[in-house]
């Protein structure tokens, strides 16, 4: 389904820092886990490598040059997709990766949300679609992310419009928090 015409795409600005925590927030919600989010305004401006604005401030119009190029303390990238009405309907946030087997870079995809109000648009299929395309452009071996096993909705919407294929022969893992601490102590 082509997205309305009108709509706009682009990476993220330090400017939607806001517009890109709301989406956080509204994802949290969906996946039950509100009490979760621990991320901030100042979090996301420290963390996501934003594309260059169109002005600096009210003062100066002048277009910013500088993007941030992602590195360690700047891992993140985020997409965002806006109604022809200008409000934003979605996101997706995402970092690069590498497969060793195949020895080419590809996209970890760690969020894609669209609003609720907005969905059936083709938003979700778009955002995904411009990572895809950016991966082949940069000679990319895949483009990879998890979902939730409970939802259904978009377990269909991967496989079904995506072409995804779920991967049951993985197990997520994960240390954070104390456990994290604990085990970089081991590396002493």
């Amino acid at each position: 389904m082509p997205v309305p015409e009108g709509t706009t795409i682009r990476q993220a600005r330090r400017e939607d820092v806001p517009t890109i925590l709301q989406l956080i927030r509204e994802l949290a919600i969906y996946e039950k886990e509100e009490s979760s989010v621990l991320a901030t305004l100042e979090s996301l401006s420290n963390t996501i490598a934003f594309a260059p604005s169109p002005i600096i401030s009210a003062h100066d119009t002048t277009p910013s040059p500088d993007g941030d190029i992602p590195s360690p303390t700047r891992p993140a990238r985020c997409l965002l997709i806006f109604s022809p009405e200008g409000e934003a309907a979605g996101m997706a946030l995402y970092f690069y990766n590498y497969s060793t087997w195949r020895a080419r870079p590809g996209i970890y995809l760690e969020d894609l949300f669209v609003r609720e109000n907005m969905r059936k648009n083709g938003y979700g299929l778009r955002l995904i679609a411009e990572l895809a395309k950016e991966v082949v452009a940069m000679d990319g071996g895949r483009l990879e992310w998890s979902v939730l096993k409970w939802n259904e909705p978009s377990i269909r919407f991967y496989e079904d419009i995506v072409g995804a294929t779920a991967m049951s022969g993985w197990v997520g893992m994960r240390v954070d928090g104390k456990n994290l601490e604990k085990l970089a102590e081991r590396a002493a």
